[in-house]
């Protein structure tokens, strides 16, 4: 028989109620310890900044017509593949190659409009950008490192931040990096790449930048020499095969979508046949350094620069590699700042290893909670209103202008500032459009350019000649407005400060064949 020492328990402390807490009592103070970590603060604080740099309005001039096209596929079960919005290119085949992204974006609008939008942009921003901090986190394994560098990456990722299907594309790279990471700690998660990769070629064009980095990180490894500090890391012949087969299958799931190969080379399709997209689209123009974006991505730069000269640590070809991309697409596309803040983050916090590492045994647990609870408190305070998340919209779309069209029911066609055109088709379904923000469907049949030549007061009348225009409604204070508002040929219908409508003088007559009086209609 075994004696109670035999059995290795103590006859005074293990017993209920005498000496030292029992287990599961220990248990239930080890868990707030392990959720209200520094770790886990530094992360929520990462969180509210975000959220606060997310929370001003919403706008994008896209999500109006993704609004459309998700309704329509959940009305019909047929993706949008024909534009059924304008009158220029009515019927013209068209690839809806964000149908996935816009699906969330409609469902929140249906059940909470402007919040509901709103919460669809919080979760992508701060998925993306917690993503990129502990990325940042795992490459540096110093956790202030990781939150110093997320600030500015955070400050780089505004120029995103909106309602806008990019950011489904952005989560997918994220998912992507992650996979990628774990493969160069020795874990094999490769595995999942092929199905992230069908998910993004049906959620937005960033799939060909995911593709780019897998094909990269792939070749780096295939060399074994250094340069300098820049260290080749081959693999072996085992690694290679399970980076290769899913590359290959990655390349084979792009063509799992509604349009087949036509979609795979849709990226294709906008370097080379739409140069006036490319040209005249603000977000596809290079870097400004006089902006704030400009001088925190030139700030980027300089500490990756500075930290090469100075610290006598090697880099990785693909780090280098993957650099040299981020820093280029950012430099020469501004869209592309939040992509430098995903991949450049973790590099460089890897680099800053001069911070004290996290130390577990000083923590302090309810200290953490404090600064948690109060943060969240703070921004569940700040959670902006219906009216906050409107301002833009009302300010930067004829928002007012939408009641006086409705009772217009104008007989003609209506030429409208293209960004506004997504806004129209949403809210003023009767009304055709002369172009919307899908500018590749109006660029392929000149639309496009007889757009810009109109509003550049270049062949304005003859634009409109030939298009049959009537009516134009147009910024208040654009050069456009200023141009029909001095033409004898154009008579101001309506004006809000925002938007004004025009309208032929030819067609304001009265049944006597008298002209109108200002402001009065034929219909009244």
């Amino acid at each position: 028989m075994r004696s109670v020492a035999d059995a290795g328990i103590s006859p005074v402390t293990d017993r209920p109620g005498c000496g030292t807490t029992p287990a599961h009592a220990s248990d239930r103070f080890r868990w707030p310890r392990y959720i209200f970590r520094y770790p886990v603060m530094l992360g929520v604080v990462i969180a509210c900044i975000t959220y606060y740099f997310a929370s001003s309005s919403i706008d994008d001039p896209d999500i109006w017509w993704h609004l459309r096209n998700a309704e329509s596929f959940l009305e019909t079960g047929h993706i949008v593949s024909r534009d059924a919005y304008s009158f220029t290119v009515i019927g013209a085949p068209w690839m809806n190659h964000e149908w996935i992204s816009e699906l969330p974006y409609y469902l929140g609008w249906h059940w909470l409009r402007f919040r509901g939008l709103y919460l669809v942009e919080l979760f992508c921003v701060e998925a993306i950008l917690l993503g990129t901090f502990y990325r940042s986190y795992r490459a540096s394994r110093n956790i202030k490192a990781a939150f110093i560098v997320s600030w500015f990456a955070v400050l780089l990722a505004t120029v995103s931040f909106g309602p806008r299907t990019l950011l489904f594309g952005w989560i997918c790279l994220i998912a992507e990096l992650v996979i990628l990471d774990r493969f160069k700690e020795g874990k094999d998660l490769t595995g999942w790449l092929p199905v992230v990769f069908v998910l993004w070629v049906n959620t937005h064009g960033s799939w060909l930048i995911g593709l780019v980095l897998f094909f990269v990180f792939i070749v780096c490894g295939l060399f074994d020499r250094r340069w300098g500090r820049i260290e080749a890391r081959p693999w072996t012949r085992p690694q290679l095969y399970r980076l290769g087969t899913p590359f290959v299958l990655s390349l084979l799931a792009l063509f799992i979508n509604p349009y087949g190969y036509r979609l795979v080379f849709y990226p294709f399709d906008l370097a080379f046949r739409q140069p006036l997209n490319i040209r005249y689209i603000s977000e596809w123009q290079s870097l400004n350094f006089h902006t704030d974006r400009g001088k925190i991505m030139l700030l980027f730069l300089a500490a990756t620069v500075v930290l090469g000269l100075l610290k006598n640590q090697g880099w990785r070809l693909d780090d280098v590699a993957f650099l040299l991309i981020g820093f280029y697409s950012a430099l020469n596309y501004s869209r592309f700042l939040f992509l430098a803040a995903i991949i450049v983050t973790p590099i460089l916090a890897s680099k800053l290893d001069f911070f004290s590492s996290y130390s577990p045994e000083r923590d302090r647990a309810w200290l953490n909670a404090v600064v948690i609870a109060s943060l969240l408190a703070v921004c569940l305070s700040r959670f902006p209103s219906q009216t906050l998340l409107m301002k833009d919209t009302v300010s930067r779309y004829p928002l007012k202008a939408v009641p006086y069209l409705r009772l217009l029911r104008p007989e003609g066609r209506v030429f409208t500032d293209y960004m506004w055109g997504g806004y129209l088709i949403w809210n003023v379904r009767e009304i055709p459009v002369f172009a919307d923000s899908r500018v590749d469907i109006f660029e392929y049949n000149g639309a496009f350019r007889d757009y810009l030549a109109a509003i550049n007061i270049n062949e304005t009348e003859e634009v409109f000649d030939r298009y049959h225009i009537r009516y134009v409604l147009y910024e208040s204070k654009a050069p456009l407005s200023y141009f029909l508002q001095h033409n004898s040929k154009w008579s101001k219908r309506y004006d809000d400060g925002t938007a004004a409508l025009f309208e032929r003088a030819d067609n304001l007559r009265k049944p006597d064949g008298q002209p109108l009086p200002a402001g009065e209609h034929p219909d009244r």
